[in-house]
């Protein structure tokens, strides 16, 4: 079920509403049967999927917490991972290893039949939604019972729960069960306050959506569809674009399914902490995907490094081929991945040479202006870097890459419609502004606290800026097929 789909409007509210109706001891069934409904309302298929991903990850969670042996609970990590992974692999990469498998060969003078490829639509279309973020969930679970940071749980109900937790079973953000888990046990009683909290921060991730990112889908799509008809000023502007878009659609999506999760009670991780305020490249890294970023750290980098004794420039390439592999199986995403690897570890390499130049010019990062320009710099090498992302494939990349960078004596003819384009920077500037001031987990506090005729009026601008201005062009949210 898609979050912005009028199925979902008359879901949530029933949801909501049976869920404060019913016992403390009862609510955790109708949250899973709401969460099973959820992830099986566009394929019941898929639910087989999560139950064997469930059932696995709840036995090796028990029996590694029965067995004091290390040798014991190591086979019971390895299977729990090879399961998930091996089921990731399966749906998700099987036919992008095939088809690369079988043009290796035929270099090598090894002529194979690649049906694969035949059939790589009907396996787009069994592609379960939101495989890479429940299978990473789960794991966290298992290497976490496996180093004894939680015990294991016991309520199969509850676990669950846990792995399909309807908010953000589709997208994220990717929770530690260490955060989850004990939530679910915990006595929730009805408060008005948190609810408005909630359902106002679900306000504003539908705004970012379809209002804002769908908007900027416009274009954007328009520029990679017809890459070859434009050159210079256009492109660059379309890469900007796109990390607006994917930033306003990923973040919607997240705020949505916090603020779904606060009305009933329960606190969701923030995934985005104002990521285009940046110092550096890692500090967009720290703020961007934070869930993620986070999981490759605790349970890829810093194994790497403290006990497989990687040096960090070599484990944070590591991770950041898996970053861009986690994205989707094709070579625009690995690219993509291993160059903002590159760039990450570029930027912090030449951290104290641009000061010495700075500090010889008499200038410092410290400074307002070299700030700004300093960020404005970043931000375009990442928009850079982003044209492997959104390209459907690296021929593509390479084109938009040597487009961008020609002359063009059309610099300046950036946009069919103007008014749409001026009210795309507007709307961009005013969300980057509201985001500078209270971030992106207290933006319900332009509202909080304002006299009740107030409240009122921004609600019906709300209604009226959603009537006038969503653009109904995009139903799946970009992350959905990831």
């Amino acid at each position: 079920m898609l979050f912005n789909s009028f199925d979902f409007l008359f879901f949530f509210p029933i949801a909501v509403f049976v869920f404060y109706f019913l016992k403390h001891k009862y609510r955790w069934i109708w949250l899973l049967l709401c969460s099973y409904f959820f992830y099986m309302y566009l394929e019941p298929m898929l639910l087989l999927l999560l139950w064997t991903s469930t059932l696995i990850d709840y036995f090796c969670g028990l029996k590694m917490e029965k067995y004091s042996d290390q040798k014991i609970r190591k086979r019971f990590l390895i299977l729990s991972i090879v399961a998930n992974l091996g089921l990731l692999f399966f749906f998700k990469y099987f036919i992008f290893f095939t088809e690369n498998a079988v043009e290796v060969l035929s270099f090598f003078g090894i002529q194979m039949e690649a049906t694969a490829g035949e059939h790589s639509d009907y396996v787009k279309i069994l592609l379960p939604i939101g495989i890479s973020f429940y299978t990473f969930q789960t794991m966290s679970y298992s290497i976490d019972v496996y180093r004894k940071e939680i015990p294991a749980e016991r309520h199969l109900g509850k676990y669950a729960l846990f792995v399909s937790f309807f908010p953000q079973l589709v997208a994220g953000p990717i929770e530690r069960s260490k955060r989850l888990l004990p939530q679910f046990s915990k006595v929730i009683h009805f408060d008005t306050n948190r609810i408005k909290k909630g359902l106002i921060m679900m306000a504003w991730g539908f705004f970012l959506k379809l209002v804002l990112a769908d908007r900027l889908g416009v274009y954007v799509d328009d520029i990679h569809y017809n890459v070859a008809d434009y050159k210079g000023l256009p492109l660059l502007l379309g890469s900007y674009f796109f990390i607006f878009q994917i930033y306003y659609d990923f973040s919607a999506y997240c705020t949505i399914a916090i603020g779904a999760a606060q009305v009933m009670g329960y606190d969701l991780m923030q995934n985005f902490n104002r990521p285009f305020y940046l110092n550096s490249i890692a500090d967009f890294w720290r703020k961007w995907h934070i869930s993620l970023m986070k999981w490759f750290r605790d349970y890829l980098y810093i194994p790497l490094v403290r006990k497989y004794k990687f040096s960090k420039v070599s484990a944070m390439m590591v991770v950041f081929f898996f970053n861009g592999l986690w994205h989707g199986a094709s070579w625009t995403f690995v690219v993509w991945g291993v160059l903002c690897g590159v760039l990450l570890i570029a930027d912090n390499k030449t951290i104290p040479i641009r000061r010495k130049i700075l500090s010889t010019l008499g200038l410092s990062y410290k400074m307002k202006i070299i700030k700004v320009l300093n960020g404005a710099m970043l931000f375009t090498l990442i928009g850079i870097v982003t044209v492997f992302f959104r390209s459907p494939n690296i021929g593509q990349a390479g084109i938009y890459l040597n487009n961008m960078f020609s002359r063009s004596s059309t610099a300046f003819n950036v946009y069919h419609d103007w008014f749409e384009f001026y009210l795309s920077l507007f709307l961009i500037v005013v969300v980057q502004i509201i985001h500078f001031y209270k971030g992106n987990d207290r933006v319900y506090e332009l509202v909080w606290n304002r006299p009740r005729w107030m409240r009122w009026i921004i609600y019906l601008l709300f209604i009226v800026v959603m009537v006038l201005f969503s653009v109904n062009r995009q139903n799946n949210f970009i992350y959905f097929q990831f």
